[in-house]
């Protein structure tokens, strides 16, 4: 007999015995969408972990700060002499030469310094104010380092700034502020008015296109001076960060960015005798600089170039590697319960084919009386269960996409973001462990029915 004829004599039965295949089916297409089921959730939930950790962790970005200097000797006389002699005593400095070659690295997106200099008191023209984080930048960058605006933009004109969204919430005038720690500082325990005060915190201000000013004391000295600055134009508000709540963005850190120039004015009118409340690094030197690569695969690369600047590098790499591990362990874990359930359904093929044997002795005989050997009955039965195991693994695929359709629906009431895919990689997987779960339940009946003595068979029915 040729592969077609077996093929079609083994489709021929499984049509006519609707019961036998419907059981086989039935116990094959579970364990088939409980593999695709369990495996998707694992790929979904590592995907959405991921981006969430990318988004909090900034994974395909690196931290560059200065390196190590190495004591050279050398130098020579006069101001040029004593240049050289400072860059040979610190050849790890992170200069403006620097970061333009590294901004000219391949699979370099941008690379922008940002610089803690302090934390100030913000007062608005309507003499509200809110203490804020001061980050020195190139405004016209951030945007590369998937900051999105609400409201305008960075801009390249010294004086202006940008305040992230929580930098808006909770500004109070300075006397209804006090007025109220005053309250609660005498009635600690006062729900009524811890209400009213987390209630003002989540109330942004209207900051777009205003001005706002820098003030602090110096209380290096006794009744020391409040220092103001200069009034700067807020070009831009960053919008509110993705899943972020009102609530939950009072309690992120208020930051306003400025340039580099703003910076460094600010320094000369915000200093006292001990120093400025504006901290900055020496002119055109930088305490740190992010840099954002096109794709984590390039970080490693990217890092070993800018060591060669003798710069320090760091990322968080380390957090993909510590959630591929444990979810490795998710995925192995689901993939064994899948293969548990197919062992089940495993027993139930081998018991159904075994009837089907010996129910179909008859036929048997008759097939080896007309010349059918061992090889070709064999055949025959393993096809049988292959289709089986094939039939039952769509049937398992499309019982898969029903269960995740149902679980989004689910997930997505509660509107927690994560929502399930099933990943084309996984449909071949559960296929396949589909087929060999039918061949390997086919192989014990397909070996007892070759064995059938045809005489013996046809007499006794």
């Amino acid at each position: 007999m040729k592969i077609r004829d077996i093929s079609r004599m083994a489709w021929d039965q499984v049509k006519r015995r609707k019961v036998v295949t419907g059981l086989c089916m039935t116990g094959i297409s579970i364990g088939c969408a409980a593999i695709i089921v369990a495996l998707s959730i694992g790929q979904s939930a590592q995907a959405y972990v991921t981006e969430e950790v990318n988004r909090n962790f900034k994974m395909d970005e690196i931290m560059v700060s200065p390196g190590g200097g190495i004591p050279s000797p050398g130098g020579g006389g006069g101001q040029a002499g004593q240049q050289q002699e400072n860059e040979n005593l610190n050849p790890g400095k992170l200069t403006d030469e620097k970061l333009e070659i590294i901004r000219g690295f391949d699979h370099v997106v941008a690379a922008s310094p940002f610089q803690e200099a302090g934390y100030l008191q913000m007062v608005t023209m309507d003499n509200k104010i809110g203490d804020v984080q001061v980050i020195v930048t190139d405004l016209s960058k951030l945007t590369h380092f998937d900051k999105t605006f609400s409201k305008g933009g960075g801009s390249g004109v010294q004086g202006t700034a940008v305040l992230n969204y929580s930098a808006t919430l909770g500004l109070m005038d300075v006397s209804v502020r006090q007025n109220l720690f005053d309250q609660m500082n005498a009635d600690p325990f006062n729900q009524e008015l811890m209400n009213q005060y987390t209630s003002m915190q989540t109330v942004p201000s209207e900051l777009y296109r205003k001005q706002i000013q820098f003030q602090m004391q110096d209380y290096s000295v006794p009744n020391g001076p409040l220092k103001q600055s200069s009034a700067l134009q807020v070009t831009g508000i960053l919008d509110l960060p993705a899943g972020y709540t009102q609530e939950r963005a009072t309690y992120e850190m208020k930051v306003i960015y400025i340039s580099p120039e703003t910076a460094a004015q600010l320094s000369k009118e915000m200093a006292f005798e001990n120093g400025s409340a504006i901290n900055l690094p020496e002119e055109g030197s930088y305490n740190t600089v992010t840099v954002k690569v096109d794709d984590v695969d390039n970080i490693k690369w990217v890092e070993q170039m800018i060591q060669k600047l003798q710069l320090t590098t760091s990322d968080n790499l380390y957090q993909q590697e510590m959630l591929k591990e444990q979810f490795d362990m998710i995925k192995m874990a689901a993939l064994g319960i899948g293969v548990f359930i197919l062992v089940i359904a495993s027993i139930s093929i081998i018991v159904a084919m075994t009837m089907s044997t010996h129910q179909r002795r008859r036929q048997i005989g008759i097939m080896k009386v007309l010349g059918a050997n061992m090889r070709q009955i064999r055949n025959m039965f393993i096809t049988e269960a292959a289709l089986l195991g094939l039939l039952g693994g769509l049937l398992g695929v499309g019982f898969s996409y029903l269960i995740i359709m149902a679980m989004n629906k689910l997930i997505g009431t509660a509107g927690n973001g994560l929502t399930f895919f099933i990943p084309l990689m996984t449909l071949p997987v559960g296929l396949a462990f589909a087929i060999m779960t039918g061949v390997l339940s086919g192989i014990y009946p397909a070996i007892s029915a070759s064995r059938t003595d045809a005489l013996t068979a046809i007499k006794r029915d």
